[in-house]
């Protein structure tokens, strides 16, 4: 090649290299549970019909002692530390919060009696008050039925009662009388006016008992919030003092809600029998005379 000859082009220069990759994020861990609050949603029926059908599920009746405290030892932790548990996943978290929820009282943390729970009320409910409707005719079995009764219930309130407001066992005992007397009283008086009236009537005198006895326990057993207020809290749980007012209105529902809850079981009565085996029964008597009519 002669010096007069181009110089041959020069290489293209090499492209960039490639920006190195950002390094990769921590997995980030899950936010801590609040167990302050339920597991679904309150703001509709499906999340509160969930929550309450998990806190007075009657099976939990059937977790041992161990099971329970083992329940409160993992919440109590959690809440503490906000570390999840050895083997532990949410569902299962929530599911030991449950069983702590369905068995220690919220304000005071004690155990509670395990009849007067709230998983209880179903299986115990259904008992005494298929007792109440069949056994009514005499006055002994109106009696201890009623007085049974009586006896759950001031049971029950006093093992649900409010934390912040104590019961003394003088107002505790003035409210069993009363109740007792007064579902007593109301069952014996009706059972009196009723005997020559139609069985409908009949049917319906444990159920004015109950009713009538509810308005008597649950505002004595609950006098304390009536006189000092009940505990009034913000959306965040804080404490911001007591209301009367406040008092007199959940009282006011409960005694609404537990007649209400009373009417399904207490109430049902169809002429001639008050269930599906009653018509039969009345059907094959109405058979049997007309056999008899007939010669056969």
């Amino acid at each position: 090649m002669s010096s007069d000859d181009p110089a041959p082009p020069a290489a293209p220069p090499a492209p960039p290299a490639p920006p190195a990759a950002p390094p990769a994020r921590p997995e980030q861990p899950p936010p801590p549970l609040d167990l302050s609050q339920p597991q679904y949603s309150q703001e509709n029926y499906i999340g509160r019909a969930k929550h309450f059908f998990k806190l007075t599920n009657p099976l939990n009746l059937f977790v041992s002692n161990d099971q329970l405290e083992e329940a409160r030892r993992i919440v109590h932790t959690y809440q503490k530390t906000k570390v999840m548990p050895e083997g532990y996943d949410e569902e299962r978290l929530w599911r030991m919060k449950y069983l702590y929820d369905s068995a220690f009282h919220p304000d005071t943390g004690e155990k509670m009696f395990a009849i007067c729970r709230m998983s209880a009320q179903a299986p115990m409910n259904t008992l005494i008050t298929g007792c109440m409707i069949t056994f009514y005719k005499t006055t002994p079995q109106t009696i201890f039925w009623q007085w049974v009764n009586q006896t759950f219930n001031a049971g029950v309130n006093y093992t649900n009662r409010s934390g912040s407001q104590p019961i003394s066992k003088t107002r505790l005992l003035a409210s069993y009388v009363a109740a007792c007397g007064g579902a007593l009283g109301t069952a014996l008086y009706l059972n009196s006016k009723v005997k020559t009236m139609k069985p409908l009537y009949a049917r319906l005198v444990p159920f004015a008992a109950v009713a009538g006895a509810n308005l008597i326990n649950i505002p004595m057993m609950r006098s304390a919030e009536l006189s000092n207020g009940a505990a009034i809290y913000t959306a965040s749980g804080e404490h911001v003092g007591e209301s009367r007012r406040a008092a007199a209105a959940g009282i006011a529902a409960v005694c609404v809600s537990r007649i209400l809850m009373a009417v399904p079981g207490m109430s049902e009565y169809r002429d001639g029998g008050s269930s599906m085996g009653a018509k039969m029964g009345k059907t094959r008597r109405d058979k049997k005379k007309s056999d008899k009519k007939s010669g056969f």
